[in-house]
């Protein structure tokens, strides 16, 4: 949950113009509340309203309008500095809290009419390296679920329909935790998921991944669900506790099958299954890279784009194939 209580009220009206009128997801609301927090704390220090370091100790909550018509763009360069120098931030994260930063002034100048410059309407996002995603092997994706299915614990049924949806259909993290029941259809194999920015899109389900389901659905509990706000009875992937299994629990498992595998846990993630289902799909299954788009619920053809790497075997053998291989003179 967010603790508006302390934040300024010009904060709080952006957070709920996030959620009702730019329909952003709870997470992506949250980031954006732990990226304002830290931006104004910054500024609290570096026009000298306080003697504390400590960014903990630090409140924004009497953070005024009169400082906040007072930041140009140079102030914003300087706390994009001190997160490199200070917090050795990587691009990337410099380059989220830039896109919060310039949203959040965007609303300032021309939505709520509260200020009347907008100083980060020329902020640019620094040059990200391009890297190939992480992902495992075919070999490796095998043997995977070849431990999962032969798990001991009372859970394996489980836990190998959450690798096998990973492994097969590409899903984020809280895609798969917010599935419900309700949400397959198992005549048609279909599964529909709500992804970034609450956009509902359709993913159609191979017999593995049916399978996978049908199995676990035989043992469900079904039984003492909690009604929450979490439609935990609701929820097809469920904890000990009988509610909706957490994203920190789906991590877990992820990392104890790996683990069980003889995988680099350091290396591999839940998101680095998606990576794997993607790059398995583009390199064996000669996937149209619009298919994959859709299939993964990508915005930009250019985040799909990174599947599309080869491997040393494929320059290889894309040598041999060149009609000069076998030229003797």
């Amino acid at each position: 949950m967010i603790n508006s209580d302390q934040n300024p009220e010009f904060l709080n009206s952006f957070l709920d113009y996030s959620i009702t009128i730019l329909n952003k997801s709870l997470n992506s609301v949250k980031e954006y509340n732990y990226d304002l927090n830290m931006f104004l704390k910054y500024m609290k220090i570096h026009f000298n309203l306080t003697n504390e370091k400590d960014f903990k100790n630090i409140t924004i909550k009497d953070f005024s309008l009169d400082t906040l018509k007072k930041i140009t763009l140079d102030d914003i360069h300087a706390f994009l500095s001190y997160l490199a120098l200070n917090q050795k931030s990587k691009p990337a994260t410099r380059a989220r809290k830039i896109s919060t930063i310039r949203i959040f002034f965007l609303y300032l100048s021309q939505k709520a009419n509260l200020i009347q410059n907008n100083p980060a309407q020329n902020l640019e996002t620094p040059k990200l390296d391009k890297r190939l995603p992480k992902y495992l092997s075919l070999e490796d994706s095998q043997k995977l679920l070849n431990v999962t299915e032969d798990d001991k614990d009372e859970n394996k049924e489980r836990d190998f329909a959450i690798i096998t949806l990973f492994l097969n259909c590409g899903l984020r993290l809280s895609e798969l935790v917010g599935i419900n029941i309700q949400d397959i259809d198992f005549n048609e194999y279909k599964l529909n998921v709500i992804g970034k920015g609450n956009k509902e899109r359709t993913i159609y389900l191979n017999k593995a991944c049916v399978d996978a389901i049908k199995s676990y659905i035989t043992v469900r509990p079904t039984e003492g669900l909690k009604n929450d706000s979490k439609a935990s009875n609701k929820a097809l992937f469920l904890s000990k506790r009988r509610e909706r299994i957490s994203n920190r629990m789906v991590q877990y498992i992820v990392e104890k099958e790996l683990r069980k595998a003889g995988l680099d846990t350091s290396k591999y993630s839940t998101h680095k299954l998606r990576h794997t289902a993607a790059t398995l799909m583009y390199q064996y299954g000669q996937v149209d890279i619009r298919a994959l788009q859709e299939l993964l619920g990508h915005k930009s053809i250019s985040t799909t784009e990174i599947y599309t790497h080869v491997s040393n075997d494929q320059v290889r053998d894309a040598i041999e194939k060149n009609p000069l291989a076998n030229y003797n003179k």
